[in-house]
């Protein structure tokens, strides 16, 4: 009898040619191996994917469509434009999939020819760095509501009292603070300030969104990397970035109070914390800010695929299919070289579960 295969197994073999399938599919595993668990096929299928969307997870989604493309033959072409722009080229047909670090609005999905699916793929944390060489290695701590005062312009100086309280011991420098913000249409900025708006509500007064009404004396950086290269670059600054990108230059980040009152530093484990305490809804997506538990940190951020249910093209709809399978699945193994945190087997069970709505 011969084996039974596993659902990402077969698809990669429909999206294989016949001389690949015949290896792929039996039950050897091919000795070729790429990384992360995907079996190399000898020749590429051709299927070629475009979409564009969230800078937020795009260091393992670049990992990721490179080590599946190399697999299966499969290319994906991936512009980290930010979920404003993916959602905007998503509902004008221009590409085969978006990207977003929150979910589509209603009037959104609304305005997209098929219905639409949000798939889950990671989480991670979004990081308060700073640049203040005068406190050499020591770490701030930050609660929502010094948050809310820095990005308002209320907290003008380092060593404002309501900073000197929280970090007792810290001398703090008598001098500027420089703000760095997203200066384009941005999930990260959207769930930065959902975060303010649910943990410094009586003081946050800027909403919540892709984009806010910014302090004129503040710095806007395009994408994650644009905001983490200012506040490298400049004395005295704080942004808001992700962890990935925040490790990757080099940047120091505060530790920061969390709904139980304990002062959390951004982690992975944090963030699956945070995902625990969250309720996640009937179309799989959730809300991990400001979430309940001891361990949770406070500024975790989901991020999802968005696809439609109905493709005109057949391949490009198993394509799809298969790429999202690999990516929580086998893929799901380089989430954390890259600082991002897998998501939950019973999640990933009930996204996957989603892809059966995909028809062509």
């Amino acid at each position: 009898m011969p084996p039974v295969l596993s659902r990402s197994r077969q698809l990669f073999c429909l999206l294989a040619t016949s001389s690949v399938a015949l290896s792929a599919c039996g039950g050897d595993k091919p000795k070729d191996q790429a990384a992360g668990g995907a079996a190399a096929p000898a020749q590429a299928s051709g299927v070629a994917l475009t979409g564009a969307g969230a800078t937020f997870p795009n260091p393992i989604y670049t990992k990721w469509f490179d080590t599946y493309a190399k697999a299966t033959g499969v290319r994906i072409n991936y512009q980290s434009i930010g979920s404003g722009g993916g959602i905007r080229q998503f509902t004008e047909g221009t590409v085969d999939f978006g990207a977003t670090d929150g979910p589509m609005s209603t009037e959104q999905m609304g305005a997209v020819k098929n219905d639409v699916l949000h798939v889950p793929t990671v989480l991670g944390a979004d990081v308060l760095t700073y640049n203040l060489p005068a406190i050499g290695s020591s770490k701030l701590v930050l609660d929502g509501d010094a948050i809310a005062g820095i990005f308002l312009g209320r907290i003008t100086k380092w060593n404002d009292p309501k900073l000197v309280a929280l970090n007792s011991g810290l001398k703090l420098p008598n001098t500027d603070i420089i703000v760095v913000h997203r200066s384009d249409g941005s999930g990260t900025t959207s769930n930065f300030t959902k975060y303010l708006h649910a943990a410094a509500k009586d003081v946050w007064k800027l909403g919540s969104g892709d984009t806010v009404k910014w302090p004129t004396d503040t710095q806007g950086g395009e994408k994650n990397t644009g905001v983490a290269t200012l506040i490298k670059n400049g004395d005295g600054t704080i942004g808001y970035v992700d962890l990935s990108d925040a490790k990757a230059s080099g940047l120091k980040f505060a530790s920061i109070k969390n709904k139980e009152g304990r002062f959390v530093a951004p982690t992975l484990d944090g963030a699956k914390a945070a995902l625990a305490g969250a309720t996640v809804k009937d179309d799989v997506s959730y809300d991990p800010l400001n979430a309940a538990g001891a361990d949770s940190y406070p500024i975790t951020s989901p991020t999802y695929l968005i696809v439609r249910t109905k493709y005109d093209d057949a391949k490009k709809a198993e394509a799809v299919k298969g790429f999202i399978t690999y990516l929580l699945g086998d893929g799901t193994k380089l989430a954390e070289e890259v600082n991002f945190a897998p998501l939950p087997d019973t999640l990933k069970t009930r996204a996957l579960a989603q892809l059966d709505k995909i028809t062509s």
